[in-house]
């Protein structure tokens, strides 16, 4: 009986060693790595960067002009789009749904238009029903009592110091919408932000965050006195109004 010759290739150790390869990154927990060689043994191509969408580029013609922005760090599900979602709510109304990172603007036809958001984080959030009492372009930033207590370095933007002044770094952003309920300030902001990173997070101390781009098209479609409804997150803990 004749033994069968085995012809080793180059090829057929490269792919020898790649399985080996992935069978070692499979048993540390993380997920199987894709062959990177082409039939050539070339490498293949890497994966282009995401195209940037014109609704996120830059604004150079605003007051303090907006860079574009870094879409590498929004997950495309979180960019602004028009979606359906049938609601009894009637057209003109906010919905925040704090659980999943969205914000809809309710349009006519079972539409809305889905806005990608940072929500508060544990400890730190609101929910419940009231209006869009005003909004502003470019606000000024005035921390509350409570929040200059537990931060002290924001001691000179407080109330009584008038405040920070608008601009790229002030924390509410490109534009601010201010939620009141039954005639009151509820403290709740949706507000603009530069950090792409926060959108589909919990990290801000209460507020709802939109990118700069997005915040601007929201505040050029809602009008004051809208009603807005933000929907808890049942694994956080809430500050709850009627």
């Amino acid at each position: 009986m004749h033994d069968i010759p085995i012809f080793t290739t180059r090829r057929n150790l490269l792919a020898l060693g790649l399985a080996g390869l992935l069978a070692g990154c499979a048993t540390s927990g993380e997920p199987p790595k894709p062959a990177t060689l082409s039939r050539n043994d070339d490498p293949l191509p890497e994966t282009p960067a995401p195209v940037m969408p014109a609704m996120y580029a830059a604004l150079p013609d605003e007051t303090f002009p907006i860079p574009a922005v870094n879409i590498k760090q929004v997950d495309p599900r979180y960019w602004r789009q028009v979606v359906d979602y049938p609601t009894d709510e009637k057209p003109g109304t906010l919905i925040v749904d704090t659980p999943n990172k969205f914000l809809y603007h309710i349009l006519p036809g079972g539409k809305a238009t889905r806005y990608g958001i940072g929500v508060g984080r544990d400890g730190f959030s609101w929910a419940g029903r009231a209006i869009v009492a005003y909004k502003r372009a470019w606000p000024k930033w005035t921390p509350p009592d409570e929040m200059v207590a537990r931060q002290p370095s924001l001691q000179p933007y407080s109330i009584a110091n008038g405040g920070m002044p608008p601009g790229l770094k002030n924390p509410l952003g490109a534009r601010a919408l201010y939620i009141h309920q039954g005639g009151r300030d509820t403290l709740y902001r949706l507000h603009g932000t530069p950090e792409a990173f926060s959108i589909g997070k919990a990290v801000s101390s209460g507020c709802i965050r939109l990118l700069n781009q997005d915040v601007i098209d929201l505040f050029n479609n809602v009008r004051d006195g809208s009603t807005i409804v933000v929907i808890p997150d049942p694994s956080k803990r809430q500050q709850l109004a009627a």
